[in-house]
C-alpha cells in the first residue's frame, strides 16, 4: 500500500472515529447534548437526527466505494455544527475550552480535502466540463 493510500485511510479513519465518539452522548442524551440543541433550537429531534447523520456518514467513510458521499454528508454536517459554533453557542460550550468547535473543525477541513479530491465520484461529468450540451 503506497503511503498516499495509507493517509487517505487514516483520514477517513481519523473523521469517522471523531463522529462516532459524539453518537454516544447524543443518543443516551448527555446533559452536554441537550444543552447544545436546546441551545440551538434543535432540541431533541435535531440531536438524534445529527447523530444518525454522522452515523451514516461514518459508515460510508468507511467503505471505499462511498467515501466521497460520506465525506460530503461529515462536511455538510459540520458547517451546520461550525455555523452554531460561530452564532449562538459560542466557541467553548460548558467550559469545553473549545474542544468540540476544534474538533468540528477537524472534521470539516479533512472532509473538504476528500469532497475535493473525490469530486469525480460525487458530481456529475457534465458539472465538470465546459461543454455546454452535455
Amino acid at each position: 500500500m503506497q503511503l498516499r493510500n495509507i493517509l487517505e485511510w487514516a483520514l477517513r479513519i481519523l473523521i469517522a472515529g471523531i463522529l462516532l465518539q459524539t453518537l454516544f452522548f447524543k443518543f443516551t442524551g448527555a446533559p452536554e447534548s441537550i444543552y447544545i440543541f436546546e441551545k440551538t433550537g434543535l432540541g431533541t429531534p435535531g440531536r438524534i437526527g445529527s447523530g444518525i447523520v454522522e452515523l451514516c456518514a461514518s459508515i460510508l467513510l468507511l467503505f471505499p466505494s462511498f467515501k466521497a458521499y460520506g465525506a460530503l454528508l461529515a462536511l455538510a454536517t459540520m458547517s451546520g455544527a461550525l455555523f452554531f459554533h460561530l452564532t449562538s453557542l459560542g466557541i467553548d460550550v460548558m467550559d469545553d475550552g473549545g474542544q468540540l468547535f476544534y474538533l468540528a473543525c477537524v472534521v470539516w477541513a479533512g472532509s473538504l480535502y476528500l469532497v475535493i479530491k473525490y469530486r469525480n465520484e460525487w458530481l456529475p461529468a457534465r458539472f465538470l466540463t465546459m461543454d455546454k450540451e452535455a
